[in-house]
């Protein structure tokens, strides 16, 4: 075996914790492959002798290669529409686990949380991230940041402060989640707009992601209340007959793929037996990259 070959296998060891990293980071599962690649060629391009510990210092590489891509993404997020952006979910059956996505669906990282790093400014969401849900030594973030230490960790604090107050505690237990996520579709293949009500919290959140411009007028959205929430899930109860449980970034929600087709994915939050928010994604060009699991009804 070549020296290449010891150094692929040892990287390999750190890709699903590199893969982590980087998905909470970007929201992107594209993009985390993209910076965990990028940290690979430069792994290659680097003196490993130097290197005492290789997890730390990928883990360094990923969080640099991240900001670096934050910071420049392209307009799209400062579109007006950024408020019903939806990032990439993680989808497995509701049966098992695999254990890199285990890795990916650790501390409860749901879609809604994503959703609000969404909202961070690049280094707090790095701060955050490396520090909150990694354990990075803020000595450490603050090479990445070029920031003292002190003023790294009041990046993270601020950061800390917006998720607390953005996120509050969902259902942890999915059997209960899944009788609140049933009753909710059996209302609506019913058409039954008051049992809607019942299950939906009165400041419930829609957001559909649906990517492209359709008919020349943007289909994404951001509804508010339940009332018009319950009142978009009867627009569109023709399609919920085709609806099948998974689980999406831990959680239960629901996959609509009619004669296979995959036509959208939907993240639920659930608090207090109420439906909270709901995350709809239906761009295609996204959906077609999703690895699609085995479901059950």
């Amino acid at each position: 075996m070549t020296d290449t070959d010891v150094l692929a296998d040892r990287f390999e060891e750190h890709r699903p914790h590199l893969k982590a990293v980087a998905y909470r980071m970007l929201g992107s599962l594209a993009e985390a492959e993209d910076a965990v690649q990028e940290a690979w060629l430069k792994l290659g391009r680097t003196d490993t002798d130097e290197i005492r510990n290789l997890g730390g210092w990928l883990t360094t590489v990923v969080g640099r290669v991240c900001l670096d891509m934050l910071r420049s993404r392209t307009t799209r997020r400062e579109d007006p529409l950024d408020d019903a952006f939806v990032p990439d979910p993680v989808l497995t059956p509701l049966s098992r686990i695999d254990p890199e996505q285990e890795v990916l669906q650790a501390d409860s990282v749901g879609l809604a949380l994503l959703v609000v790093l969404e909202t961070l400014e690049p280094a707090e969401r790095l701060a955050f991230v490396l520090h909150d849900m990694f354990a990075v030594p803020f000595d450490d973030i603050a090479a990445i940041v070029e920031k003292s230490p002190a003023a790294t960790r009041q990046l993270a604090s601020r950061a800390r402060r917006r998720v607390k107050g953005a996120t509050p505690s969902a259902e942890p237990d999915v059997d209960r989640q899944r009788q609140v996520v049933e009753a909710f579709m059996s209302a609506a293949r019913g058409g039954d707009f008051e049992a809607l009500l019942a299950v939906l919290d009165p400041d419930v959140v829609l957001r559909a992601d649906s990517g492209a411009l359709v008919g020349g007028a943007a289909a994404s959205k951001l509804v508010r209340g339940a009332r018009p929430v319950a009142e978009q899930a009867m627009l569109f109860r023709q399609f919920a007959q085709y609806a099948e449980l998974v689980l999406v970034n831990g959680a239960i929600g629901v996959l609509n793929a009619p004669e296979g087709q995959l036509l959208s994915v939907m993240g639920v939050t659930v608090v207090d037996g109420r439906i909270t928010e709901l995350h709809i994604l239906a761009d295609p060009e996204r959906l077609a990259r999703l690895e699609v699991p085995g479901t059950e009804g």
